[in-house]
């Protein structure tokens, strides 16, 4: 059973951001991969994972960050050893790690992207404005039929 919060500290260890080409106006594909390096076992109930986290403009750019976290889990240390093995984890412990790498690389890859001329990595909220709606008719004198 995971704890709360099995993830305990998340470091960033490297940022590259690279805009290849001045396209403005074009329509970009952005794909996003989190990517597990190296899980190893610090203790019985404690791992160190390290990633990679991408974001790709096709040819536009790309931005890549790299970093390590601390995961505290029950079952981490023997995850760790099976990672060994099968370079997979069990799904709760990799749903905890990817989200918790997304939720830090994505905010610093908006600020990269930002700096780059490049669309932001996340799709921003659309505002769609509505006209208002008509006055209500009054019914009182006609009887409406569907």
């Amino acid at each position: 059973m995971a704890t709360a919060v099995p993830v305990t500290a998340i470091t960033l260890r490297s940022m590259e951001a690279r805009r290849y080409q001045d396209t403005p106006g074009q329509q970009v594909r952005v794909d996003h991969n989190s990517n597990i390096s190296l899980v190893a076992k610090e203790a019985d109930d404690r791992m160190r994972v390290e990633f990679s986290y991408t974001t790709s403009y096709g040819p536009l750019g790309v931005i890549k960050l790299e970093g390590a976290l601390q995961f505290q889990d029950a079952g981490a240390g023997a995850a760790a050893e099976s990672w060994g093995q099968s370079r997979i984890l069990p799904p709760e412990m990799a749903q905890a790690v990817h989200g918790a790498v997304l939720s830090t690389c994505i905010p610093e890859a908006v600020g990269l992207a930002k700096t780059l001329r490049m669309p932001p990595p996340i799709p921003l909220p659309q505002v769609q404005m509505q006209a208002k709606p008509a006055p209500a008719k009054d019914s009182y004198g006609s009887p409406e039929t569907t």
